[in-house]
C-alpha cells in the first residue's frame, strides 16, 4: 500500500461567501428551472447582501469565525510537504555582498562590544539607523567596494558559464 496524502485543509470562508452559497441554495429551490448567468447572480447577491440588515449579517459573521477557527486548528495540525531546494553548485562564484552589508560587516564588532547584551536583531537595527544617517561621503568607499565586488562577480560568472556550459545537464540530474 502507498502512504496516505494528507490534503491540505480547504481555506476558511468570509461571511459574504458564507451568505453566497446560502442565498444560492434558497434560489435553486424557490426556482429550480431558472438559470441565472454568473454576472447576473453576482449582481442580485451583492444587492441583498446591501440591503440586509445587520443582525442577519452577523449570523454570517458567525459562521465566519467558526470557519476561521475550524481553519485554524486543521492547519496546526497539517505537516505539508516540503519544497525541495535547488542545490547549490559549489564551485559557481556566489553574489557579492551589497554596500549597505559591507558596512554591517565592518561595525558589526564594534557594535557588539559596545552592547554585549543586544541580540542579532538590535545589532541590524543599529546598523540599518547608522547607515541610513551616514552622509554620502560615508557610504561612498562601501559603495566603491560593491561596486568592485559585483564586476569581478559577474566576470567569474561568464568564465564560470563558459566552463560548464557542457556540464549544466550533468549538474542538474546530480542536484
Amino acid at each position: 500500500m502507498g502512504k496516505e496524502v494528507q490534503l491540505k485543509p480547504k481555506v476558511n470562508v468570509s461571511s459574504y461567501i458564507h451568505f453566497l452559497l446560502n442565498y444560492r441554495n434558497r434560489l435553486k429551490e424557490q426556482q429550480p428551472n431558472t438559470y441565472l448567468g454568473f454576472k447576473e447572480f453576482s449582481k442580485k447577491c451583492s444587492e441583498k447582501w446591501r440591503s440586509i440588515s445587520k443582525h442577519e449579517k452577523a449570523k454570517y459573521e458567525a459562521l465566519a469565525k467558526l470557519d476561521k477557527a475550524r481553519y485554524q486548528e486543521e492547519m496546526s495540525h497539517f505537516v505539508g510537504k516540503k519544497k525541495k531546494r535547488r542545490k547549490r553548485d559549489p564551485l559557481a562564484p556566489r553574489r557579492p555582498p551589497s554596500s549597505f552589508l559591507l558596512f554591517c560587516q565592518d561595525h558589526y564588532s564594534q557594535l557588539m562590544k559596545e552592547n554585549p547584551t543586544w541580540s542579532v536583531v538590535q545589532v541590524a537595527k543599529a546598523s540599518g539607523k547608522m547607515w541610513s544617517t551616514a552622509t554620502e561621503m560615508g557610504k561612498q568607499p562601501y559603495e566603491q567596494k560593491a561596486a568592485l565586488l559585483r564586476v569581478k562577480y559577474f566576470e567569474d560568472l561568464e568564465v564560470y558559464r563558459k566552463q560548464n556550459h557542457g556540464m549544466k545537464k550533468i549538474l542538474a540530474k546530480n542536484q
